[in-house]
């Protein structure tokens, strides 16, 4: 593992985590409204109320009691996601694109029998992909579908692009895009691809995977 000079990361105006968290982060937003953003479920419903759009909320489930019934809650459910809502890197993302029956198919083409989809969910209840192990609510969305422009951009997942405002001032922008590694999903935890971007050309300016640079996708 390398190590930089801290000094020398400042001198290029590059902003530390510890910094980041410490001087903008927590100066800059009341900790009573932390457990709003820490939880997907609060936040999809602070969205909505603004105006912004959001996937569409399928279903939740929040007690164990309620998978006895997950045939009946996946009735109709041909492309979802599951998603715990205070997970955290990405992990009990579960990226359903077709259906054939009781037969789930990932974007990777793997099958997955409702048993699989059963057990996903009851790890997610039982708080094992949440922050601090707390039991957790197992959310069930829409998929979204990108435009075909992005074909060329991501694989077997969909791409997004995340802008930091602060102040109110756009200051970063970042392209993510998912690879096999990451099963379709566009989080860099999971082998995603992160790009930086220039905010005022929209031109891609480098890429990295796992934290090392990458010249190909």
């Amino acid at each position: 593992m390398l190590f930089s000079n801290p000094f020398a990361l400042k001198k290029l105006g590059i902003l530390g985590m510890n910094k980041r968290n410490i001087h903008y982060i927590g100066a800059q937003n009341n900790r009573k409204y932390y457990p709003f953003v820490d939880n997907k479920l609060k936040t999809k419903v602070i969205a909505q109320s603004a105006g912004i759009a959001v996937p569409k909320l399928l279903a939740t489930v929040e007690r164990q009691s309620q998978l006895r019934n997950l045939k009946d809650i996946l009735v109709g459910l041909d492309k979802f996601v599951v998603k715990p809502a205070q997970g955290s890197g990405g992990k009990g993302i579960l990226v359903i694109t077709q259906r054939e029956g009781d037969i789930f198919i990932k974007p990777s083409g793997q099958r997955l029998e409702l048993k699989d989809v059963h057990r996903d969910i009851s790890n997610i209840l039982s708080g094992l992909y949440s922050l601090g192990g707390k039991p957790d609510v197992a959310m069930i969305e829409k998929l979204v579908e990108f435009d075909p422009i992005f074909d060329r951009y991501s694989y077997e997942g969909v791409p997004d692009i995340r802008v930091i405002i602060y102040k109110g001032y756009p200051a970063m922008a970042m392209l993510r895009c998912s690879t096999k590694e990451s099963d379709g999903k566009a989080n860099l935890h999971q082998g995603a691809v992160g790009v930086g971007i220039n905010m005022a050309s929209g031109k891609a300016l480098f890429a990295v995977q796992h934290g090392d640079p990458v010249t190909k996708h």
